[in-house]
C-alpha cells in the first residue's frame, strides 16, 4: 500500500510540466493583444499612406 502510494508520487513529480501553446499565451495576455490591435493597422495605415504620396504625380 505505501510503496504504491510513492510509486505515484514519483510518476507525478517526474513528469515535466508543459507551457501552454504560444497563441493560448499571446491571446491571454490583454496587454498584447491591446498592444498588437494598435500598432498593426497603425503600421500598415503608414505604409498605405507613403504609397499614395509616392504615387502622386509630380507637378511642373
Amino acid at each position: 500500500m505505501e510503496s504504491s502510494k510513492i510509486m505515484n508520487e514519483a510518476s507525478e513529480s517526474d513528469t515535466p510540466e508543459q507551457s501552454p501553446p504560444t497563441m493560448q499565451s499571446v491571446l491571454d495576455n490583454p496587454f498584447l493583444l491591446l498592444f498588437l490591435g494598435v500598432t498593426i493597422p497603425a503600421v500598415l495605415y503608414i505604409i498605405w499612406g507613403v504609397m499614395e504620396v509616392a504615387s502622386i504625380p509630380v507637378g511642373q
